[in-house]
Protein backbone atom coordinates (compact mmCIF):
# COMPACT_ATOMS: atom_id res chain seq x y z
CA UNK A 1 0.00 0.00 0.00
CA UNK A 2 1.43 3.42 -1.22
CA UNK A 3 1.48 6.30 1.19
CA UNK A 4 -0.44 9.48 -0.73
CA UNK A 5 -1.17 12.49 0.04
CA UNK A 6 -4.58 14.32 -1.11
CA UNK A 7 -5.20 17.45 -2.02
CA UNK A 8 -8.08 19.25 -3.33
CA UNK A 9 -7.68 22.28 -5.39
CA UNK A 10 -10.82 24.68 -6.12
CA UNK A 11 -10.89 26.97 -8.48
CA UNK A 12 -13.37 29.47 -10.07
CA UNK A 13 -13.63 27.08 -13.02
CA UNK A 14 -12.15 23.81 -12.73
CA UNK A 15 -12.48 21.59 -9.40
CA UNK A 16 -9.81 19.45 -9.07
CA UNK A 17 -8.57 16.27 -6.39
CA UNK A 18 -5.18 14.85 -6.44
CA UNK A 19 -3.20 11.80 -4.45
CA UNK A 20 0.40 12.58 -4.19
CA UNK A 21 2.95 9.81 -3.65
CA UNK A 22 6.41 10.52 -1.02
CA UNK A 23 7.93 11.72 -4.18
CA UNK A 24 5.49 14.33 -5.06
CA UNK A 25 4.38 12.20 -8.13
CA UNK A 26 0.95 12.32 -8.95
CA UNK A 27 -0.85 8.92 -8.76
CA UNK A 28 -4.44 9.70 -9.29
CA UNK A 29 -6.92 12.16 -9.84
CA UNK A 30 -10.43 14.01 -10.38
CA UNK A 31 -11.21 16.76 -12.13
CA UNK A 32 -15.10 17.91 -12.09
CA UNK A 33 -16.95 21.48 -13.22
CA UNK A 34 -20.08 22.59 -11.85
CA UNK A 35 -22.77 24.98 -13.90
CA UNK A 36 -23.62 27.80 -12.03
CA UNK A 37 -27.01 28.24 -10.20
CA UNK A 38 -28.50 32.23 -8.77
CA UNK A 39 -28.24 33.45 -5.47
CA UNK A 40 -31.13 35.24 -3.69
CA UNK A 41 -30.92 37.82 -5.86
CA UNK A 42 -30.88 36.02 -8.73
CA UNK A 43 -27.27 36.31 -10.02
CA UNK A 44 -25.10 33.56 -11.32
CA UNK A 45 -22.94 31.73 -7.84
CA UNK A 46 -21.12 28.74 -7.44
CA UNK A 47 -23.24 25.86 -6.79
CA UNK A 48 -21.57 25.44 -3.26
CA UNK A 49 -23.88 22.37 -1.79
CA UNK A 50 -22.55 20.18 -5.34
CA UNK A 51 -19.17 21.42 -4.84
CA UNK A 52 -19.33 20.18 -1.45
CA UNK A 53 -21.03 16.70 -2.19
CA UNK A 54 -18.46 15.90 -4.98
CA UNK A 55 -15.74 16.78 -2.74
CA UNK A 56 -17.07 14.47 0.35
CA UNK A 57 -17.51 11.88 -2.28
CA UNK A 58 -14.71 11.82 -4.26
CA UNK A 59 -12.47 11.70 -0.82
CA UNK A 60 -14.56 8.65 -0.13
CA UNK A 61 -14.00 6.78 -3.27
CA UNK A 62 -10.46 7.73 -2.92
CA UNK A 63 -10.01 6.77 0.61
CA UNK A 64 -11.42 2.94 -0.23
CA UNK A 65 -8.93 2.19 -3.35
CA UNK A 66 -7.00 -0.75 -1.60
CA UNK A 67 -3.60 0.16 -3.08
CA UNK A 68 -3.15 4.27 -1.32
CA UNK A 69 -2.86 5.04 2.24
CA UNK A 70 -3.85 8.82 2.77
CA UNK A 71 -1.62 9.92 5.32
CA UNK A 72 -2.97 13.82 4.74
CA UNK A 73 -4.94 16.04 3.12
CA UNK A 74 -4.96 19.95 2.24
CA UNK A 75 -6.39 22.48 0.05
CA UNK A 76 -6.13 24.83 -1.95
CA UNK A 77 -8.90 27.57 -3.44
CA UNK A 78 -9.58 30.76 -5.15
CA UNK A 79 -9.78 34.28 -2.71
CA UNK A 80 -11.99 37.06 -3.31
CA UNK A 81 -15.02 34.85 -1.87
CA UNK A 82 -16.25 34.24 1.84
CA UNK A 83 -18.43 31.63 3.00
CA UNK A 84 -20.78 32.87 6.02
CA UNK A 85 -22.10 29.65 8.38
CA UNK A 86 -23.96 29.55 11.27
CA UNK A 87 -23.04 28.05 14.84
CA UNK A 88 -24.16 25.18 13.15
CA UNK A 89 -22.14 25.15 10.32
CA UNK A 90 -24.58 25.64 8.06
CA UNK A 91 -24.77 27.93 5.23
CA UNK A 92 -26.29 31.17 6.08
CA UNK A 93 -26.26 32.51 2.43
CA UNK A 94 -25.83 30.98 -1.13
CA UNK A 95 -22.06 31.63 -2.09
CA UNK A 96 -21.96 34.78 -3.55
CA UNK A 97 -19.73 35.41 -6.97
CA UNK A 98 -17.00 37.52 -6.60
CA UNK A 99 -18.57 39.25 -9.99
CA UNK A 100 -21.66 40.39 -8.43
CA UNK A 101 -21.56 44.32 -8.65
CA UNK A 102 -20.98 46.50 -5.88
CA UNK A 103 -23.76 49.15 -5.03
CA UNK A 104 -21.89 52.72 -5.38
CA UNK A 105 -23.89 54.14 -2.57
CA UNK A 106 -22.55 51.63 -0.05
CA UNK A 107 -18.57 52.15 -1.62
CA UNK A 108 -18.65 55.69 -1.23
CA UNK A 109 -20.58 55.47 2.20
CA UNK A 110 -17.13 53.04 3.37
CA UNK A 111 -15.10 55.58 2.05
CA UNK A 112 -16.46 58.86 3.19
CA UNK A 113 -16.58 57.15 6.78
CA UNK A 114 -12.86 55.77 6.61
CA UNK A 115 -11.14 57.48 3.67
CA UNK A 116 -10.14 59.31 1.60
CA UNK A 117 -10.16 56.55 -0.57
CA UNK A 118 -6.72 56.97 -1.66
CA UNK A 119 -5.42 56.65 1.77
CA UNK A 120 -7.56 53.63 2.21
CA UNK A 121 -6.54 52.09 -0.88
CA UNK A 122 -2.93 52.63 -0.07
CA UNK A 123 -3.12 51.08 3.72
CA UNK A 124 -4.69 48.11 2.93
CA UNK A 125 -2.48 47.68 -0.57
CA UNK A 126 -5.96 46.91 -2.98
CA UNK A 127 -7.36 48.16 -5.85
CA UNK A 128 -10.95 49.69 -5.33
CA UNK A 129 -12.68 46.52 -6.90
CA UNK A 130 -16.15 45.77 -5.05
CA UNK A 131 -17.19 41.99 -4.68
CA UNK A 132 -13.22 41.05 -5.39
CA UNK A 133 -12.02 42.74 -2.51
CA UNK A 134 -13.92 39.99 0.00
CA UNK A 135 -14.14 42.36 2.54
CA UNK A 136 -16.87 44.51 1.45
CA UNK A 137 -18.78 41.42 0.93
CA UNK A 138 -18.90 40.89 4.75
CA UNK A 139 -19.81 44.63 5.05
CA UNK A 140 -22.26 44.41 2.20
CA UNK A 141 -24.00 41.70 4.04
CA UNK A 142 -24.11 43.93 7.14
CA UNK A 143 -25.66 46.75 5.23
CA UNK A 144 -27.71 45.15 2.79
CA UNK A 145 -28.55 41.84 4.51
CA UNK A 146 -28.53 42.69 8.45
CA UNK A 147 -30.97 39.59 9.42
CA UNK A 148 -28.41 36.99 7.51
CA UNK A 149 -25.86 38.54 8.96
CA UNK A 150 -26.67 38.15 12.70
CA UNK A 151 -27.04 34.54 11.60
CA UNK A 152 -23.24 34.49 10.50
CA UNK A 153 -20.94 32.51 13.45
CA UNK A 154 -18.36 32.66 10.79
CA UNK A 155 -17.41 34.23 7.63
CA UNK A 156 -14.65 32.00 6.59
CA UNK A 157 -12.34 32.54 3.41
CA UNK A 158 -12.86 29.66 0.72
CA UNK A 159 -10.04 28.08 1.00
CA UNK A 160 -10.31 27.90 4.83
CA UNK A 161 -13.93 26.35 4.93
CA UNK A 162 -12.62 23.81 2.37
CA UNK A 163 -10.69 22.39 5.55
CA UNK A 164 -13.80 23.15 7.79
CA UNK A 165 -15.95 20.94 6.11
CA UNK A 166 -13.39 18.32 6.98
CA UNK A 167 -12.16 19.56 10.29
CA UNK A 168 -14.81 21.23 11.91
CA UNK A 169 -12.11 24.26 12.93
CA UNK A 170 -12.87 27.52 12.04
CA UNK A 171 -9.61 29.46 10.62
CA UNK A 172 -8.31 32.17 8.72
CA UNK A 173 -5.11 32.26 7.12
CA UNK A 174 -2.61 34.76 6.12
CA UNK A 175 -2.84 34.23 2.15
CA UNK A 176 -6.43 34.61 2.01
CA UNK A 177 -6.33 37.78 4.39
CA UNK A 178 -3.92 39.07 1.71
CA UNK A 179 -5.91 38.34 -1.30
CA UNK A 180 -7.09 42.33 -2.35
CA UNK A 181 -9.84 41.52 0.73
CA UNK A 182 -9.72 45.20 2.08
CA UNK A 183 -9.08 44.40 5.42
CA UNK A 184 -5.61 43.91 6.30
CA UNK A 185 -3.80 47.64 6.85
CA UNK A 186 0.07 46.64 5.77
CA UNK A 187 1.56 49.31 7.45
CA UNK A 188 -0.01 47.62 10.57
CA UNK A 189 0.02 44.35 9.42
CA UNK A 190 -3.38 43.90 11.47
CA UNK A 191 -6.63 44.15 10.73
CA UNK A 192 -7.72 47.89 9.33
CA UNK A 193 -8.63 50.14 11.85
CA UNK A 194 -12.30 50.26 9.77
CA UNK A 195 -12.67 46.10 10.25
CA UNK A 196 -12.58 46.57 13.54
CA UNK A 197 -14.77 49.61 13.68
CA UNK A 198 -17.30 47.72 11.89
CA UNK A 199 -17.17 44.69 14.16
CA UNK A 200 -16.42 42.71 11.32
CA UNK A 201 -13.08 41.29 13.25
CA UNK A 202 -16.40 39.36 15.59
CA UNK A 203 -17.03 36.89 12.52
CA UNK A 204 -13.42 36.36 11.52
CA UNK A 205 -12.06 33.51 12.47
CA UNK A 206 -8.54 33.17 14.25
CA UNK A 207 -5.89 33.85 12.31
CA UNK A 208 -3.14 30.74 11.80
CA UNK A 209 -0.66 30.24 8.97
CA UNK A 210 -1.42 28.07 6.18
CA UNK A 211 1.06 25.29 7.47
CA UNK A 212 -1.07 24.86 10.10
CA UNK A 213 -2.45 21.30 10.77
CA UNK A 214 -5.28 19.91 12.38
CA UNK A 215 -5.38 15.30 13.32
CA UNK A 216 -8.73 14.69 12.14
CA UNK A 217 -10.47 11.31 12.11
CA UNK A 218 -11.73 10.40 8.56
CA UNK A 219 -13.63 7.13 7.84
CA UNK A 220 -11.91 6.20 11.00
CA UNK A 221 -8.03 7.12 10.00
CA UNK A 222 -6.59 9.71 11.73
CA UNK A 223 -5.37 11.83 8.74
CA UNK A 224 -2.98 15.58 9.42
CA UNK A 225 -5.71 18.10 7.23
CA UNK A 226 -4.26 21.52 6.32
CA UNK A 227 -6.15 24.46 6.93
CA UNK A 228 -5.80 25.43 2.68
CA UNK A 229 -4.01 27.81 1.28
CA UNK A 230 -4.68 31.06 -1.44
CA UNK A 231 -4.38 28.79 -4.66
CA UNK A 232 -2.31 31.66 -6.18
CA UNK A 233 -0.39 32.01 -3.50
CA UNK A 234 0.03 28.33 -2.85
CA UNK A 235 2.62 28.16 -6.37
CA UNK A 236 5.03 30.24 -4.05
CA UNK A 237 5.76 28.34 -1.33
CA UNK A 238 7.71 25.32 -3.15
CA UNK A 239 10.09 27.65 -5.07
CA UNK A 240 10.47 29.56 -1.99
CA UNK A 241 11.65 27.01 0.07
CA UNK A 242 13.78 25.34 -2.62
CA UNK A 243 15.26 28.51 -4.62
CA UNK A 244 18.94 29.84 -3.80
CA UNK A 245 17.84 33.42 -6.32
CA UNK A 246 15.33 35.71 -6.66
CA UNK A 247 12.43 34.24 -8.85
CA UNK A 248 8.86 35.77 -9.89
CA UNK A 249 5.82 33.63 -10.36
CA UNK A 250 3.26 33.52 -13.19
CA UNK A 251 0.17 31.86 -11.87
CA UNK A 252 -2.39 30.93 -14.14
CA UNK A 253 -6.04 30.01 -14.10
CA UNK A 254 -9.40 32.17 -14.27
CA UNK A 255 -7.17 34.69 -12.93
CA UNK A 256 -3.44 35.28 -14.44
CA UNK A 257 -1.33 36.48 -11.72
CA UNK A 258 2.44 37.36 -11.42
CA UNK A 259 4.08 37.06 -8.14
CA UNK A 260 7.43 38.62 -6.72
CA UNK A 261 8.40 37.71 -3.14
CA UNK A 262 11.32 39.39 -3.04
CA UNK A 263 10.15 42.98 -4.07
CA UNK A 264 9.86 44.97 0.06
CA UNK A 265 8.99 48.34 -1.22
CA UNK A 266 6.05 49.60 -0.40
CA UNK A 267 3.20 49.74 -2.88
CA UNK A 268 2.70 53.05 -4.50
CA UNK A 269 0.07 55.31 -5.71
CA UNK A 270 1.33 54.52 -9.38
CA UNK A 271 1.10 50.78 -9.05
CA UNK A 272 -1.98 50.74 -7.27
CA UNK A 273 -3.07 52.46 -10.11
CA UNK A 274 -2.30 50.02 -12.80
CA UNK A 275 -3.46 47.38 -10.45
CA UNK A 276 -0.79 46.10 -9.00
CA UNK A 277 -1.25 44.92 -4.94
CA UNK A 278 0.25 43.33 -2.11
CA UNK A 279 -0.18 39.50 -0.91
CA UNK A 280 0.78 37.73 2.05
CA UNK A 281 2.68 34.38 2.35
CA UNK A 282 1.98 31.85 4.43
CA UNK A 283 3.79 33.36 7.48
CA UNK A 284 2.44 36.93 6.63
CA UNK A 285 5.11 38.47 4.72
CA UNK A 286 4.01 40.97 1.68
CA UNK A 287 4.20 39.68 -1.63
CA UNK A 288 4.43 42.04 -4.34
CA UNK A 289 1.87 40.98 -7.29
CA UNK A 290 -0.05 42.19 -10.24
CA UNK A 291 -2.96 40.07 -12.00
CA UNK A 292 -5.32 39.96 -15.42
CA UNK A 293 -8.77 38.53 -16.06
CA UNK A 294 -7.05 36.48 -18.82
CA UNK A 295 -8.17 32.65 -17.79
CA UNK A 296 -11.68 33.99 -18.43
CA UNK A 297 -11.01 35.51 -21.40
CA UNK A 298 -10.18 32.19 -22.61
CA UNK A 299 -12.85 30.86 -20.85
CA UNK A 300 -15.48 33.01 -22.36
CA UNK A 301 -13.86 32.68 -25.97
CA UNK A 302 -13.67 29.19 -26.32
CA UNK A 303 -17.33 28.48 -25.51
CA UNK A 304 -18.36 31.39 -28.17
CA UNK A 305 -16.10 29.50 -30.40
CA UNK A 306 -17.79 26.35 -30.00
CA UNK A 307 -20.99 27.95 -30.14
CA UNK A 308 -19.94 29.75 -33.67
CA UNK A 309 -19.06 25.97 -35.21
CA UNK A 310 -21.57 24.25 -33.60
CA UNK A 311 -18.91 21.79 -31.83
CA UNK A 312 -17.86 20.60 -28.34
CA UNK A 313 -16.38 22.75 -26.04
CA UNK A 314 -13.04 20.67 -26.05
CA UNK A 315 -13.26 20.75 -29.80
CA UNK A 316 -10.06 23.33 -30.38
CA UNK A 317 -7.68 21.25 -28.12
CA UNK A 318 -7.47 18.65 -31.04
CA UNK A 319 -7.66 21.34 -34.41
CA UNK A 320 -4.20 21.09 -36.41
CA UNK A 321 -2.83 24.14 -37.59
CA UNK A 322 -4.37 25.23 -40.96
CA UNK A 323 -1.79 26.99 -43.42
CA UNK A 324 -4.99 29.18 -45.41
CA UNK A 325 -5.71 30.48 -41.73
CA UNK A 326 -2.24 31.55 -41.02
CA UNK A 327 -2.23 33.10 -44.62
CA UNK A 328 -5.11 34.96 -43.53
CA UNK A 329 -4.09 36.06 -40.68
CA UNK A 330 -0.92 37.46 -42.58
CA UNK A 331 -2.99 39.89 -44.67
CA UNK A 332 -4.51 41.65 -41.57
CA UNK A 333 -2.92 44.76 -40.88
CA UNK A 334 -3.20 44.72 -37.12
CA UNK A 335 -4.05 42.26 -34.68
CA UNK A 336 -8.18 42.36 -34.04
CA UNK A 337 -9.52 41.17 -31.08
CA UNK A 338 -12.34 41.44 -29.02
CA UNK A 339 -11.72 41.82 -25.20
CA UNK A 340 -14.98 40.86 -22.86
CA UNK A 341 -12.89 40.69 -19.70
CA UNK A 342 -9.91 43.35 -20.72
CA UNK A 343 -11.68 46.17 -21.57
CA UNK A 344 -10.33 48.67 -19.03
CA UNK A 345 -6.88 47.14 -19.75
CA UNK A 346 -7.53 47.86 -24.01
CA UNK A 347 -9.98 50.32 -24.57
CA UNK A 348 -8.60 50.44 -28.27
CA UNK A 349 -9.34 46.82 -28.90
CA UNK A 350 -11.32 46.22 -32.33
CA UNK A 351 -13.84 43.22 -32.91
CA UNK A 352 -12.46 39.65 -33.81
CA UNK A 353 -13.65 38.77 -36.91
CA UNK A 354 -14.75 35.14 -36.39
CA UNK A 355 -15.95 35.05 -40.24
CA UNK A 356 -12.45 34.99 -41.46
CA UNK A 357 -12.11 31.02 -40.02
CA UNK A 358 -15.44 30.11 -42.01
CA UNK A 359 -13.66 29.31 -45.17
Amino acid sequence: MRKVGAIFDIGKTNKKFFLFDANYQEVYRKIERFPEIEDDDGFPCDDLPAITKWMRETLETAFHIPEFDIQYLNFSGHGASLVHVDENGQLVTPFYSYLKPFPEELKQKLFSQYGPEEKFLRETASPSLGMLNSGLQLYWLKHQKPEKYKEVKWSLHFPQYLSYLFTGVAVSDYTSIGCHTMLWDYSQMDYHQWVYDEGLNEKLAPIHSSTTIIPTNIHGKEVAVGVGIHDSSSAVLPYKNLADSPFLILSTGTWSISLNPFNEAPLSQEELAHDCLLFLNEKGETVKAARRFLGNEYKYWVEEIARHFGVARERHRNVLVDPYVLEQLDTLPDQCFQWVSLLEAFPSAEKTQLDLFDG
